[in-house]
C-alpha cells in the first residue's frame, strides 16, 4: 500500500476512465520473469538471514543469562511501582523497550538492505531514502505501542491469573483482531498513505455497480498515490461495516484496463461474500489459542525449573523465553496458515471467474500484475507451501485456463508470452 497526493500537484496520470486507460492484452514478459526468480531468491535468503538474526539474538540473551542480569539491575529502581501484586508495568516497559532498541539497531542494517536497497535495485522501490526512512520510524514507533500495550496486559494476566492468562489473552487478541479489521483503514493507513475520492467518472460507476451486484454494501471509491513510493500495482476491499471501501493505487489505474480491474475487484468482493475476514480472524484465534496452550504448558516447566533462575510466571525476565516459544510455534504453524490462505484466495479467483465470465481478461491482469510487480509464476511447491499466502500467479492462471475449457460460452484464454 502506497500514499496518495492530488494528481494534480503531483504530475501523475491518473487514468479514471475506459479512454485514457491502457487497452492492450498484457503478456508475460520472459526478461521480467528471470529478474523475479532473482529478486525471489534474494528476498528469501535475506529472511533466512533475519531469522538468523534473531535467533542468535536470543540465543546470546538466554546462554549468557543478560535478561536475569537485567532484571536484577532495574528491579531496584522500577519493581517498586506494582499497582497490582506481582505485576511490575515499570520494569516490564523497560525491559521491553532495551531489547527492542538492541534488536533494532543489530538489524537495522539487514531492513535498510532488504527494505529500501533491493527494492530499488529492481526498479519498484521509488522512495526517498528519508521517506523510507520516515515510514520505517512511524511503522516501529506503532509496533512498539501495540507491542508495550499488549505486553503489558501479558504480564498483568500472568500475576492475576497464572492458569488462565493464555485464555484472557487470546480474548484480548480477537478483540484488538476485530477492531483493527474495523479501524485500520481509516486509522493507521492514511499516517502511511493517504487516500482521496476517486473522481467521478466511468470507471467508479462500474466498480460501485459491481459491488452492489454483490450484495457488498462500501463507503465509496478511493484513489491511493503509489507511485511515489513503489512501481508495484495493487487494489483491496478493506474495512468493516462503515469504514469497508474500494481502494485502488494509481499505479494500477496507470496500467490496468478497467476491465482488469474489474476483475482485480471481483476477486475482493470474493472474500467479503465469503467472509473470509471473519472466517480469518475465526482461524486465527483458534492457532492462536493452541498456541498459547502450549506456551502456558513451557512456561510453567521452565520457571519451575531451578537452573532458569526465574522468580514467577510473571517474572519479566521471561521475555526473551516467551519470545523464542511464539517465534518456534509461528515457524511450525506458519505454513498451516499460509496453506489457509491459498485455499480462500483461490476460491475468490473462481469467484471472480464466475461473477465476469472473463478469464481472457483474468489472465491478462495477472500477467500484467507479475510484469509489474516482479511476482515469480511457478515457485517450487515446497517454497510455494512455506512461504506463499497467495497460489502462485502460475497456479492462478492455469485455474482461469480451466475455468475457460469448463464453460464454452465464456472467452477463449491462453497465456500469451513476448518472443
Amino acid at each position: 500500500m502506497a500514499e496518495i497526493d492530488d494528481p494534480q500537484q503531483s504530475g501523475t496520470k491518473t487514468p479514471m476512465n475506459d479512454a485514457n486507460a491502457p487497452s492492450s492484452t498484457a503478456t508475460i514478459d520472459p526478461q521480467r520473469q528471470e529478474q523475479a526468480k532473482r529478486y525471489a531468491r534474494q528476498r528469501r535468503l535475506l529472511s533466512l538471514v533475519d531469522l538468523a538474526i534473531g535467533t542468535t539474538f536470543l540465543a546470546v540473551v538466554l546462554g549468557f543469562g543478560l535478561h536475569l542480569r537485567l532484571r536484577d539491575l532495574l528491579g531496584p529502581v522500577l519493581a517498586g511501582w506494582q499497582p497490582l501484586v506481582g505485576w511490575a508495568p515499570g520494569i516490564v516497559a523497560a525491559m521491553i523497550l532495551i531489547f527492542l532498541l538492541v534488536y533494532g539497531v543489530l538489524s537495522l542494517p539487514l531492513s535498510i538492505y532488504s527494505g529500501y536497497i533491493l527494492p530499488r535495485r529492481y526498479g519498484l522501490g521509488k522512495q526517498s531514502f528519508a521517506g523510507w526512512l520516515g515510514d520505517l520510524a512511524k511503522g516501529g514507533l506503532i509496533s512498539i505501542l501495540f507491542g508495550l500495550i499488549l505486553l503489558e496486559i501479558l504480564y498483568l494476566l500472568l500475576a492475576i491469573q497464572p492458569l488462565t492468562w493464555w485464555l484472557w489473552l487470546a480474548g484480548v487478541l480477537l478483540l484488538i483482531n476485530v477492531v483493527l479489521a474495523n479501524l485500520a483503514p481509516v486509522l493507521i493507513l492514511p499516517l502511511f498513505f493517504k487516500q482521496q475520492p476517486m473522481p467521478e467518472g466511468n470507471l467508479k460507476d462500474r466498480l460501485l455497480r459491481m459491488a452492489q451486484r454483490a450484495g457488498t454494501r462500501v463507503r465509496g471509491v478511493f484513489v491511493m498515490q503509489m507511485s511515489r513510493k513503489t512501481a508495484e500495482g495493487n487494489a483491496a476491499l478493506m474495512g468493516l461495516g462503515n469504514t469497508r471501501r474500494i481502494v485502488i493505487g494509481d499505479t494500477m489505474l496507470q496500467e490496468y484496463t478497467p476491465d482488469e480491474i474489474e476483475v482485480v475487484l471481483a476477486h475482493e468482493l470474493g472474500h467479503h461474500v465469503h467472509n473470509d475476514i471473519w472466517k480469518g480472524i475465526a482461524v486465527s484465534t483458534a492457532l492462536t489459542l493452541a498456541g498459547l496452550a502450549v506456551v502456558n504448558i513451557t512456561l510453567h516447566t521452565i520457571v519451575a525449573a531451578p537452573f532458569a533462575g526465574l522468580h514467577g510466571l510473571a517474572d519479566v525476565a521471561t521475555l526473551p523465553v516467551l519470545a523464542l516459544i511464539f517465534g518456534i510455534y509461528g515457524m511450525v504453524t506458519g505454513p498451516l496458515g499460509n496453506t489457509y490462505s491459498r485455499i480462500v484466495e483461490r476460491q475468490a479467483d473462481q469467484y471472480a471467474l464466475d461473477m465476469t465470465r472473463d478469464p481472457a481478461t483474468f489472465i491478462s491482469a495477472f500477467n500484467r500484475l507479475a510484469n509489474q510487480n516482479l511476482a515469480q509464476l511457478d515457485p517450487h511447491p515446497i517454497i510455494e507451501t512455506l512461504f506463499y499466502d497467495h497460489p502462485a500467479i502460475g497456479r492462478r492462471i492455469q485455474h482461469a485456463q480451466s475455468w475457460d475449457a469448463d464453460h464454452p460460452r465464456a472467452m477463449s484464454a491462453k497465456v500469451h508470452t513476448k518472443p
